[in-house]
């Protein structure tokens, strides 16, 4: 006769499970906190990309600006007057 096997203790397998679901848990949530961080890493990129064309966009138009009032300085009459 082969003996019978001791049952586990429920308190022991209530633990077991909880610890189990804990560490899927904690799993999940080291994965979302990784796809998060690339998100962030990415549209940081995007934000210093977007800063760099702002400011040369700005450099651009106050050249512009410059050259404008340069070419026509105000208040002169026109040469045909």
């Amino acid at each position: 006769m082969i003996p019978a096997s001791p049952q586990p203790d429920p308190a022991a397998r209530d633990s077991a499970e909880r610890m189990l679901e804990l560490e899927e848990k904690l799993m999940f949530s080291q994965r979302a906190l990784d796809e998060l961080n690339e998100v962030v890493l990415l549209q940081q990129s995007e934000l210093d990309r977007l800063r760099r064309e702002v400011q040369s966009l700005r450099t651009i138009a106050e050249r512009a600006i410059d050259l404008a009032d340069n070419e026509n300085p105000p208040h002169e009459m026109p040469p045909h007057y």
